[in-house]
Formats: C-alpha cells, sequence, structure tokens
C-alpha cells in the first residue's frame, strides 16, 4: 500500500525547514518507527519515522531542499522491499570482513553515517540493539563519551563550526565555502536583528562566589545523595535572578509595539553549548522550581542539546535569559539581549583575586557579572539596582530562600 510521507507540523513560531538528512534511500527497507530523515527548523531538528514495515519507492525533496509545514518530501510502499542483488552482495562482502576482522559488527545506515561523521570506529562501538546492532543512540553515546575523555588542557569552545576545514600542510592557503545551517542563520538574524531594534546598555558588577561555594562544598554530598544530582552554580543565578525579577518587574517584561507586556510569571532561558551552535532552552516557572528541580533540567537540557533531541516548546518563549560564559574561561563579556526580551545576564569565569574586607586585604573567588538590558524600557537606575539585588543574594544565599 503506498504511503505520503509528510513534514511534520511546525509550530507558527517556525516558518519551514529544510532536508538535512535522509537515512534511507528508495528501494532500502525500513522497518516501522525507523528513522528515515532529519528535517533541520532554525530551532530544532526534527526527525522524521517510517509509518510502517516497507521501503521508500520515491524521494521528492532531496537534502537542503526547503519544506514546509505538513509538506510531502516522499512515497512509502508497505510492505518487504525490493530486493537489491548488488546491495546483498555488498552486505556480504562486508559481514565476511568484518569475521576476517574479529570484530563483526551490524549498524544501521544512520548509524554508520554518524560514525563516520565522528571519526569513530565502528568495531569499538557497544550494540544494545537486536542482535547486538548497533544503533544510532549508540554511536551518539560513544561520541559523547569520547568527547568526555579528552584531556582537560583542551581548548573548550563556545559551540562547534557548521563544518570544519581540514588540516592542510604548513604554506598552503584553502579555502572553503559551506553553507550556514538553519541555526546559525537564525542566530546571525536575531544578534543583527537586537543590535538594530533595541537600545542596548550594559552594566557590571562583582560578586564574591566564596559563600556559594563554601555552602556547595558542605553540602554536595548529601545533596547527591538525597535528589541524584550534583549542585551546582547555575541554580543558584537562576533562583537570585528570579527573585530579583520579582522586584523589577520591567526586566521581566518586554516591548510589543508601543505597548509594555509585563509577564506575572518567570520562564528562564538558560543559554546551553550544542554542536550545532548555541541554544537557549527555557526553564518555566523558575520561580516554583527548587534548587535540584533547576540542576536536573539543566543537566536534562544538557543532554538533549548534545543529541538534538530538543523540542520547539522547550525552546520557545522565555522572559529573561543567564549565559554562562565563564565554563569557557571568559573573564569579561558583554552578552546580547535575545528580543523581545529586555535582559540578560551574563556569567563569567570565577577568579581568585585580592580584594579589601574591612581594611585588609584578603584573597577571594571573584566573578563579574553583566547584565545587557533594553534602555527603551529599562533605566540605567533599575538595572544597577536589579544587579546588585542579584550580588546581595548570592553573596548571602540564605537571602533566596528567605525572599529578602
Amino acid at each position: 500500500m503506498a504511503i505520503e510521507i509528510k513534514a511534520p507540523q511546525f509550530p507558527e513560531s517556525v516558518a519551514d525547514g529544510s532536508i538535512a538528512t535522509w537515512h534511507k534511500q528508495v528501494g532500502e527497507a525500513v522497518s516501522r518507527d525507523e528513522l528515515i530523515v532529519d528535517i533541520e527548523t532554525d530551532k530544532v531538528v526534527l526527525e522524521v519515522v517510517a509509518p510502517a514495515d516497507g521501503s521508500i519507492s520515491e524521494i521528492l525533496k532531496q537534502e537542503g531542499d526547503v519544506v514546509l509545514s505538513n509538506e510531502l518530501i516522499a512515497h512509502f510502499e508497505e510492505g518487504a522491499a525490493p530486493a537489491d542483488e548488488s546491495a546483498e552482495e555488498s552486505d556480504a562482502v562486508t559481514e565476511n570482513t568484518s569475521a576476517a576482522d574479529g570484530g563483526e559488527k551490524i549498524l544501521s545506515p544512520a548509524a554508520r553515517k554518524l560514525a563516520e561523521e565522528e571519526g569513530l570506529n565502528p568495531a569499538s562501538i557497544t550494540g544494545t540493539g537486536k542482535g547486538g546492532r548497533v544503533t544510532k543512540e549508540d554511536v551518539m553515546n560513544a561520541a559523547n563519551a569520547a568527547r568526555n575523555a579528552k584531556p582537560a588542557s583542551s581548548a573548550p569552545v563556545a559551540a562547534a563550526p557548521d563544518e570544519e576545514i581540514e588540516l592542510v600542510a604548513p604554506g598552503e592557503r584553502v579555502e572553503k565555502r559551506v553553507p550556514m545551517t538553519r541555526l546559525r542563520a537564525k542566530v546571525a538574524e536575531r544578534l543583527l536583528q537586537a543590535s538594530q531594534e533595541t537600545a542596548m546598555l550594559t552594566t557590571f558588577n562583582e560578586v564574591n562566589m566564596k559563600p556559594v561555594m563554601d555552602l556547595r562544598s558542605k553540602f554536595k554530598d548529601q545533596f547527591l545523595k538525597a535528589h541524584n544530582t550534583k549542585l551546582g552554580f547555575m541554580s543558584f543565578f537562576v533562583r537570585a535572578a528570579t527573585e530579583a525579577l520579582k522586584r523589577f518587574p520591567a526586566v521581566n517584561a518586554s516591548i510589543d509595539g508601543n505597548d509594555i507586556v509585563y509577564h506575572g510569571y518567570y520562564d528562564i532561558g538558560v543559554a546551553v553549548s550544542s554542536p550545532r551552535g548555541l541554544v537557549v532552552p527555557v526553564l518555566r516557572d523558575a520561580d516554583s522550581m527548587s534548587l535540584a528541580d533547576i540542576e536536573k533540567k539543566i543537566v536534562d537540557y544538557g543532554n538533549k542539546a548534545s543529541e538534538a533531541k530538543l523540542s520547539i516548546d522547550e525552546m520557545t518563549g522565555g522572559t529573561f535569559t543567564i549565559s554562562n560564559g565563564g565554563v569557557f574561561g571568559s573573564m569579561l563579556s558583554t552578552p546580547i539581549l535575545n528580543p523581545p526580551q529586555t535582559g540578560i545576564l551574563g556569567m563569567h569565569n570565577i577568579q581568585d583575586r585580592a580584594m579589601a574586607v574591612n581594611g585588609e586585604v584578603v584573597i577571594l573567588p571573584m566573578m563579574y557579572l553583566a547584565l545587557s538590558y533594553d534602555h527603551r524600557l529599562i533605566d540605567g537606575k533599575e538595572a544597577v539596582q536589579f544587579l546588585v539585588a542579584i550580588k546581595g543574594m548570592l553573596e548571602d544565599p540564605a537571602r533566596i530562600l528567605l525572599e529578602l
């Protein structure tokens, strides 16, 4: 039976997408719910799976083609796929070669493609699929493990480039032109929009992180045992920012034409690095989340970002954003607004510095904070007081719980 394969229904905030990767080709056998194509939007990558056992009979949209919501992209034929003698012969050669090497591995096409992109040897990947088959998820897990195992001296980067230029011999002058991914193009568009359509200013302050660090050190083991997650810095910043937003509602507001929209909720966007670039998933109703809830959600978002599994709903909206450049070693920077939001908080690296305390020089772990804000709505006085409020709560964390 012939079945039409269509692009998913895109949310209102997503106009269109583009075909990223066909994981199955015409005539290739496909199992029900097996991934056949990835569709990239400016927010997330959407996966389209097979509606039944069978094969693709015709591909209407090629990789790179733009597709609209619910647009027909392929025809699918339910039932057994037609036999392909050349493919069978090729598979037999592959299996014999693998057996001769003493490391027989069966990979799905999607898993094999991903393994090649990640530079992984299939023989080193443990398969969890039926009969030891290596799935795409197995390759993702192996790739993440390989990245985490890199030496600490490796220089971290905020986001992987869309495509890297291969190493060449010294003296060679090469250029490689590649199209922007939809995510990178959208980021560029929004950054330009922020610089052109907002009156953005940035105010700075510094915070003594010793109280928070002492609290983490004292309770980290108990926290991990009780909540099955580590106690990080971000949860303190989210809670402190949420309390500060309650006192300065303009920082939690947005501008819509000539109107000011004051939000009675606190949805905090947390910038997360992913192989595709910087993404900003949202912590919904952050004011009702505990420190453990925040830490667990951030870990979950980080894992989803690395596997391109974030949904559009998880990345849509947000009334305020926090960006942590400190994890990459940044000492000081000017974060750029995420329109229509009117404020963004930038965290930076923690470094021991000599500080004057009660007339004495004391070495303290200090962090620079930056608040970029839209001056059309927020006055300088409000911006400074907002940042001072965050500083006060971080230097005396009990005030966060007491809402002081």
